[in-house]
């Protein structure tokens, strides 16, 4: 009998509805909702492009991430080396045919839309490494030779997004890689040791870097050593913050983003533009519904018995987690800024949509847990 992907053989679409994480499934909605109203404010409270954009793109892929969710989970166990040569064939696509925007090449047109791929590989890598380490032995994890093949996957894609250039998504595909290596049952030694010769070897990775790289770092060390340059990005992203005290300036009314003090705020720095407007207690809202959606991917995986559905979602809780600090720190002069958007909430379609399939793999090994 042919597999169906769609649905089970013993039982119909309805019992699979019943299925739905629906905790998941309304703070995504919730987080989409919110996500409108600050789009709305960063255009100064008019329904213009970005807004519009952003509204179309969360609705079109929140169907998207309704429709994927009811596919086995072993659709995508079976596919998973499939979609990573798909992406990253793309990626190095980008090169050749790429669209460059603002001094790099980053995206790839596709029929009537513009896609970067460096955003699917962060999604794409984790259920690549999920599905091959859930087919070797846990004894052999740490086995140097089957090590081979998890770092040619995570370095080949490192290296064309490098060369876009595009340094910041390119750590964070490989800090989302080498979690779900760890969470896989890498012993932490070797990871201890590697990240010690990581740090001894930063000097001579320095020397790489292109001047406005090297300007960022200097810039996170020293923002004010350059007030009006390199460094007014984070200066008056601090001051949004500081300024929005405990209970924000109120919705609509941030001085500092409706005076277009604050560049790029409909994008990297989302949040400090909300930071602005509700203060302490609504950041820690949103920071509340972030943990709330990790909190159940990692339960979504707890609960299941494939070493494949626990892989992958502690591996995406991993990255999810490091994507809102990445962002977060950033805005926040924590870390130097990378440009690491904010998931769901920053203007994006290509980030939006990897975050939505990523999702959408969680809730169907939700659905078809019973099956894995």
């Amino acid at each position: 009998m042919q597999k169906r992907y769609f649905s089970a053989s013993n039982s119909n679409l309805k019992d699979k509805i019943k299925l739905i994480d629906y905790p998941l499934f309304f703070l995504i909605l919730l987080l989409g909702i919110i996500s409108f109203f600050s789009m709305y404010s960063s255009e100064g409270g008019a329904f213009n492009y970005y807004t519009q954009n952003h509204i179309y793109r969360f609705c079109i892929f929140f169907i998207l991430f309704i429709l994927l969710s009811f596919l086995n989970i072993q659709f995508w166990h079976k596919s998973s080396y499939l979609f990573y040569f798909i992406v990253l064939l793309l990626l190095i696509s980008v090169h050749i045919f790429g669209v460059t925007a603002s001094g790099s090449k980053r995206w790839i047109n596709i029929l009537f839309f513009n896609i970067q791929p460096s955003e699917l590989m962060k999604t794409f890598l984790l259920v690549v490494l999920a599905r091959y380490y859930s087919t070797i032995p846990s004894q052999d994890v740490s086995n140097i030779k089957k090590m081979i093949i998890p770092l040619f996957a995570i370095f080949i894609p490192v290296f064309f997004i490098i060369k876009q250039p595009d340094l910041g998504t390119a750590m964070l595909v490989a800090f989302g890689g080498f979690a779900l290596i760890w969470l896989a049952g890498f012993r932490l030694k070797y990871l201890v040791i590697t990240s010690i010769l990581s740090i001894c070897l930063l000097p001579v990775a320095v020397s790489f870097l292109k001047t406005y790289q090297k300007s960022r770092i200097l810039t996170f060390l020293n923002p004010e050593r350059d007030p009006l340059g390199a460094g007014y990005q984070i200066i008056q992203s601090k001051i949004a913050v500081g300024s929005g005290g405990i209970f924000g300036k109120g919705y609509l009314l941030g001085s500092q983003s409706y005076l277009d003090y604050l560049p790029e705020k409909h994008t990297d720095f989302i949040f400090t533009l909300f930071s602005e407007e509700f203060g302490f207690f609504g950041s820690l809202s949103l920071l509340v519904i972030y943990a709330l959606i990790i909190q159940r991917i990692i339960s979504i995986g707890n609960k299941d018995k494939g070493h494949f559905v626990k892989l992958y979602c502690y591996g995406f809780a991993m990255s999810f987690f490091i994507y809102v600090t990445v962002n977060m720190s950033m805005v926040l002069g924590l870390l130097p800024i990378v440009g690491a958007p904010l998931p769901i909430m920053s203007y994006g379609g290509s980030s939006m949509l990897s975050i939505m399939i990523g999702l959408s793999i969680v809730m169907s090994s939700k659905i078809y847990s019973q099956n894995t």
